[in-house]
C-alpha cells in the first residue's frame, strides 16, 4: 500500500477483504473515544489521547489492533484467546473471517483511556 493521507484513504486503499474489519474497528474507536485525535502515523491509522494511544493496520490475512501492554487486562486476554484471536503483548489480530470482538475492544479502549489520563 502507498502511504495514505488520512484514515479514510488508508481503509479505501486496503484490500477489499480487510475494509469491513478496518471500518468497524475505526467506528468502535471513534464511538468509544470521540476525543481521540485520528491520523496516519508510522504509515497506519493511529490515535492520540493524552499522549500516544494506539491504532490498527491491515495485513495480508488479518487486521492487527494495538493499544499497548498496559491496556489489556488478563480477563480480556483470556476472552480473546478463548474466542480464537491471536494476541501479542499489547496487540491482537482479527482474521478477515472473524468478527470484530466489540466488547473486548471497548474494554481495551476504556482501560487505555484511564491509563493515559493518569499520566
Amino acid at each position: 500500500m502507498k502511504k495514505a493521507e488520512n484514515v479514510a484513504a488508508y481503509i479505501a486503499e486496503a484490500a477489499p477483504e480487510a475494509q469491513p474489519t478496518l471500518q468497524e474497528v475505526r467506528q468502535i474507536i471513534r464511538e468509544t473515544v470521540p476525543e481521540a485525535e485520528e491520523k496516519i502515523s508510522y504509515g497506519v491509522p493511529f490515535y492520540k489521547y493524552y499522549g500516544e494511544f494506539g491504532g490498527f493496520a491491515a495485513y495480508k490475512k488479518h487486521v492487527s489492533v494495538g493499544f499497548g501492554q498496559d491496556s489489556m487486562e488478563e480477563e480480556v486476554r483470556n476472552s480473546l484467546v478463548g474466542k480464537g484471536y491471536k494476541i501479542g503483548k499489547g496487540t491482537f489480530q482479527i482474521k478477515f473471517e472473524q468478527a470484530v470482538p466489540i466488547e473486548e475492544l471497548r474494554q481495551i479502549l476504556l482501560k487505555k483511556m484511564a491509563v493515559n489520563q493518569k499520566q
